[in-house]
């Protein structure tokens, strides 16, 4: 740069901005710019003017070259800088995703009111607040609460945002409460919150506050209730309440808030896309799932690696892989996550190759893996049962990415080599884990125990997860399980009675079908629904055609002591039957069916629904516990290998 020639004082006074007299700061294009122009300042003595020295601050604090630990050196050099000084510093360690410099931020902010030279103005309060929130620093919160009531500023929209939302991430909810009933209740009914456009937007995002807050509580039932009293809601107050359900497992609901929310006036936004994305990728709506892919076309909201890679994981799991490909296809810049969503999508569809080969090209394209693409890769290992290159994805990951193996990759390993009969060894890797092995783990031991009929290691791993994990279901229904295939009635016994005196239920079979944009969803044995009628005729067709075809139900996996004819009855009725009568009489012939399971999918079923794609030429997509199975023409995609 030549600073003879640019370098020149600045004559004008009529700009409002304080940036505009100072143009070779503005002209800067990296932090080594600025640091010459820092230089020229100090050596021509102009960085004495306190507008000057704050400018040089703004550019090396917050702008999107920043430098904070330069920015912290020039702030320190200022012998008395103003309050726009602070509020910049203070405002950049605050934004920080280090808790330390969030730290620092509170560090500057006491030195400003303890030195008493500037008093805090509106802009510094919500850096501050902002602070304490990200530390979790209520006490601090509260006694910054107590200078903005001295300072007067209590009714600033901005900082009364930014005091409640402090309240609200340290889990004080009487305190948010009350300060939003004061500021939005009270205030607002004397009509001054209509008449005031500025105003009216700041209480907006008081109420989104605070519906964040009960929804990060868990609090539902708090948090609907302010969103329906709501007078005025914005984008951000759908997004939340749609990605609160998401997130904790409201999948339903998440989905019920969208479809409402496309009812109304305020379109979906980006967030809304990725925050929804989730509970349909959950429940298997694809419909609504190719819905907001069109959306996001339509309304050229940018499809990037973030909302790509949720779009892919939806295809994936709503069982339409092809389409997840051709979504991957198309992002422009592919990250680790968008890598990471396909290989994933790959491994829960049983094609273990491609998703080595998506590995080799991500390699290629010289995107450094995460611990993420493993899981996947081993995942899709354990689904194709390839041994030897599953444990060459483990040694890879340690010995030439340098990843750490967490306790999911360990998983996957006792589950690859379980399923492919190498109990012991996957024991021997249990017990040699670097840290203390989960449920999970345990639990896919057990499962392979039950599906080799290893009732001895059965026994040892099942006492092992009944004290890990006393109160869940898992393992007293698979001990039970095992001793129902051997027989062993005596033994099924003592697991009930003992699961009935601890009040420990099974969870129930539960499948459901996407129709026209509805989810349908069937119980064991279900009669609920309002074709329950014609539902049940079909069931009776099918049972028929199959009786024809030679085949007979696989009475073994009905692990009750009772009749024969009572165990093909039981099996008649599981879940996933239900769901694909109902889809059998309601769509019309050579659609695909869909159909999602909660629970692994049982032998019998496994076997009936290759003879009914057969029967009814039909293509039948099942989404288990675990995986994908493909069913059509008489044949299942995993190669009964599940």
């Amino acid at each position: 740069m030549n600073l003879a020639t640019i370098y020149k004082p600045t004559t004008t006074n009529s700009s409002p901005h304080p940036s505009s007299q100072f143009p070779e700061i503005t002209k800067c294009k990296s932090m080594r710019e600025l640091t010459q122009v820092h230089a020229h300042f100090i050596k021509t003595g102009q960085i004495r003017d306190p507008l000057a020295a704050a400018e040089i601050l703004r550019f090396c604090a917050i702008s999107n070259l920043r430098d904070l630990e330069y920015a912290h050196k020039v702030f320190t050099q200022i012998r008395e800088p103003n309050c726009f000084s602070y509020n910049t510093i203070i405002r950049a360690f605050s934004e920080c995703k280090d808790d330390d410099d969030s730290l620092h931020a509170l560090l500057v902010f006491y030195q400003m009111v303890c030195d008493g030279f500037v008093l805090p103005n509106k802009f510094t309060f919500p850096s501050v607040l902002k602070a304490c929130a990200k530390t979790a620093r209520l006490r601090q919160g509260k006694l910054v609460h107590g200078l903005i009531v001295k300072f007067g500023l209590v009714y600033d929209e901005f900082v009364v945002s930014n005091l409640v939302r402090m309240y609200v991430m340290c889990g004080d909810m009487d305190n948010a409460h009350r300060l939003f009933y004061k500021n939005v209740v009270e205030f607002g009914n004397n009509g001054l919150l209509l008449r005031d456009k500025r105003r009216q937007e700041g209480y907006v995002i008081l109420w989104n506050v605070m519906i964040d807050g009960y929804v990060r509580l868990g609090n539902f039932r708090a948090s609907t209730a302010l969103f329906d009293e709501m007078p005025q809601r914005s984008v951000v107050s759908w997004n939340v309440m749609i990605s609160g359900y998401a997130q904790n497992g409201q999948f339903r609901e998440a989905i019920e808030m969208f479809r409402e929310m496309q009812n109304g006036d305020i379109c979906p936004n980006f967030v809304t896309l990725v925050s929804v994305l989730p509970a349909i990728s959950r429940l298997g709506a694809l419909e609504l799932g190719k819905w907001v892919h069109l959306y996001a076309e339509k309304n050229a909201i940018e499809i990037n690696d973030i909302l790509g890679s949720a779009l892919i994981d939806m295809y994936s799991k709503c069982g339409s892989i092809e389409n997840a490909i051709q979504v991957f296809e198309r992002i422009p810049q592919r990250n680790a996550i968008a890598w990471s969503a396909m290989i994933g999508g790959f491994a829960m569809h049983g094609r273990a190759q491609d998703a080595l080969d998506c590995f080799s090209r991500m390699e290629q394209a010289g995107v450094k893996p995460s611990d993420v693409v493993y899981i996947g890769l081993l995942s899709a290992c354990s689904h194709a049962g390839l041994v030897e290159e599953g444990r060459l994805m483990f040694n890879h990951m340690v010995n030439v990415t340098g990843l750490e193996p967490r306790i999911e990759h360990y998983g996957c390993m006792v589950d690859l080599l379980g399923r492919a009969g190498l109990l012991e060894e996957a024991e021997e890797l249990i017990l040699n884990m670097p840290f203390e092995p989960d449920d999970v783990i345990w639990k896919a031991l057990l499962g392979a125990c039950k599906t080799h009929g290893n009732i001895e290691m059965g026994e040892r791993v099942a006492k092992v997860l009944m004290k890990l994990a006393p109160n869940d279901s898992g393992a007293y229904v698979s001990i039970s399980n095992i001793y129902a295939s051997s027989g062993n009635w005596e033994g099924v016994a003592e697991v009930r009675l003992k699961m009935k005196q601890m009040d420990i239920r099974k969870d129930p079979g539960c499948s459901w079908i996407e129709l026209n944009g509805m989810i349908h969803e069937f119980l064991v044995e279900d009669d609920s629904h309002p074709k329950a009628k014609e539902i049940h005729l079909m069931l009776e067709e099918i049972s028929s055609h199959l009786s024809l075809s030679g085949y007979r139900p696989k009475t073994t996996q009905v692990l009750l002591n009772m009749e024969e004819e009572e165990k093909e009855s039981t099996l008649h009725y599981h879940s996933e039957k239900i769901a694909i009568a109902f889809g059998l009489i309601s769509t019309n012939p050579g659609t695909t069916l869909r159909i999602v399971k909660n629970l692994r999918i049982c032998e019998d079923c496994h076997s009936s629904m290759k003879l009914i794609s057969k029967i009814y030429k039909r293509m039948i997509i099942v989404r288990d516990r675990k995986r994908f199975h493909h069913f059509e023409n008489g044949s299942c995609s995993c190669m009964d290998y599940w």
